[in-house]
């Protein structure tokens, strides 16, 4: 097994063969800058030869920027045998690099080239001496090995020898059709190596079993000394490996030493999710938004008292950070390194007040997030509990050009009244209903002096919304506010509030 082993990515080539994405040659250019200086993968694969014009000139355009900071031997073209069309397209592009496409099973030669393996060799060979005639590095794709090896072998072997002699500076193994196992991959790049004592060999999977990096570290210990990749997965039906899972499984698994900074996995993550349009499970391994989040109330508990719930897989590594959820499944604990985290403090009596809201909350399958958390904070120590109204069920509907309806049910004063009102718009609808119940206790709500909604900083579609109404009452302004993530039910819990509080006044 090689100490060392290079990550080749091939996120601009391999990568754009995932439906519905292409790159442009402003994205390819800023993607290779963060994959070669801040990330510090060995090699890229950017494009295939031949394409298109508008394609080399994207490369001529990486391969300008890659030469001042002496990075062109690092920046990789796919080319085919055709003698010197793909040859000269590299060249004229400025890269370094032929990755050379040849036929690795004896079913794709046939079928596909519709030639022997001896024409094969032969065209083979006088692409390889043109390209390193113009200066071009080569390394040799062995298409189709995977099923190549396991329904042809001769033909593989014999592929080798007629090609163990050319100026070829790596062979590429691909399990084009990702249809390998661990155990194969291990006996098949084992026997390559063995055959072959000296020469470097690159394993290329692809995921359609779920199996890449499984079959990654396979490759490694069976004496791979180069692994391809793409970011997030990319690539043609199930993907390749993924960067983030091979670079953290090498070391931390197998001991192999790489060249990656992992505080820029995350970054390139996010880059290229944007510039794809392929967005990355919140549970992806590593670059996942919630793969750092604690839920269950007994994980952060554990965490709190000792970091129990922690592993070798540290957000700080990737620079980010551990989150606890806030919801139905939380305890104590959760609440504590979220109030850690804003460098609140609460009393136990009212940490356990706003701990009810949270799971109350929770239970309404509505998502929480520590911007949230002051919000409900601020919502349960300005409440006195006063219950002479309780909202038992509330419906709203909206037409963009009707009047809004409302229908309700309420406990006051120890009856249950239902109610319906129009209006415009769902909180007006709202009052025109509410108010029909209150003529029962001789009230009606206040006027409005002032009426806000804000969400927290930077918060998503689904965050709460508070709901802060200024009322006039009679010789001062009263204010109340309200918390839901439905901007109408916040304006309505606060005229909940405001009516309790009055009528609690009433009373004494």
């Amino acid at each position: 097994m090689h100490k060392h082993i290079e990550i080749m990515d091939t996120t601009l080539r391999d990568g754009e063969q995932t439906r519905g994405v292409s790159f442009s040659p402003e994205e390819k250019l800023s993607i290779a800058k963060a994959l070669l200086q801040k990330l510090g993968v060995d090699r890229i694969e950017v494009a295939s030869a031949c394409v298109s014009e508008g394609e080399q000139k994207s490369v001529h355009a990486l391969s300008e920027w890659a030469k001042k900071y002496k990075l062109v031997e690092r920046i990789e073209v796919l080319g085919f045998v055709d003698h010197k069309r793909s040859a000269d397209w590299i060249v004229a592009s400025g890269a370094g690099t032929l990755n050379l496409l040849t036929k690795g099973s004896e079913l794709h030669c046939r079928t596909q080239l519709k030639k022997s393996l001896e024409e094969h060799v032969a065209d083979i060979r006088q692409t390889v001496e043109y390209a390193v005639s113009q200066g071009l590095n080569v390394n040799m794709y062995l298409e189709d090995w995977s099923n190549g090896y396991k329904d042809s072998p001769d033909y593989v072997f014999g592929l080798m020898a007629a090609v163990i002699d050319l100026p070829i500076k790596r062979f590429l193994l691909p399990d084009t059709l990702g249809v390998l196992s661990p155990e194969e991959v291990y006996a098949a790049v084992k026997d390559m190596c063995d055959r072959h004592p000296g020469k470097h060999f690159d394993f290329h999977p692809h995921n359609d079993y779920g199996l890449a990096t499984a079959n990654v570290m396979a490759a490694v210990q069976a004496g791979a000394g180069g692994i391809h990749c793409t970011v997030n997965c990319l690539g043609e039906r199930a993907g390749n490996a993924s960067l983030a899972e091979v670079a953290v499984v090498l070391k931390d698994k197998m001991g192999v030493e790489l060249t990656i900074n992992e505080n820029h996995i995350f970054d390139l993550s996010k880059m290229v999710a944007n510039f794809s349009g392929k967005w990355v499970s919140d549970n992806a391994p590593i670059v996942g938004q919630d793969v750092f989040t604690q839920t269950a109330g007994i994980h952060a508990d554990g965490d709190h008292k000792g970091g129990l719930y922690e592993s070798q897989l540290r957000p700080e590594r990737f620079d980010r950070k551990r989150s606890y959820a806030l919801g139905k499944m939380s305890g104590k604990a959760s609440l504590i390194k979220n109030l850690e985290a804003l460098d609140l403090s609460l009393s136990p009596e009212n940490q356990a007040k706003v701990l009810k809201r949270i799971v109350k909350l929770g239970d309404s399958k509505q998502s929480i997030t520590v911007d949230d958390l002051p919000f409900i904070i601020a919502d349960v120590l300005e409440s006195n509990d006063y219950n002479h109204i309780t909202l038992l069920d509330c419906t709203t509907t909206s037409g963009m050009d009707l009047e809004s309806t409302v229908s309700l049910k309420v406990e006051l004063e120890g009856k249950q009244y239902k109610s319906s009102g129009t209006g415009n718009g769902g909180f007006d609808a709202f009052v025109d209903a509410i108010n029909k119940v209150l003529k029962n206790v001789d009230y009606q709500l206040p006027k409005l002096e002032n009426y806000e909604i804000r969400i927290p900083k930077g918060g998503e579609t689904n965050a709460l919304t508070e709901c802060s109404i200024t009322w006039k009452t009679g010789q001062r302004n009263t204010k109340t506010r309200g918390i839901h993530a439905n901007q109408v039910f916040a304006a309505i819990l606060a005229a909940v509030r405001v009516i309790n509080l009055q009528l609690h006044e009433r009373e004494i």
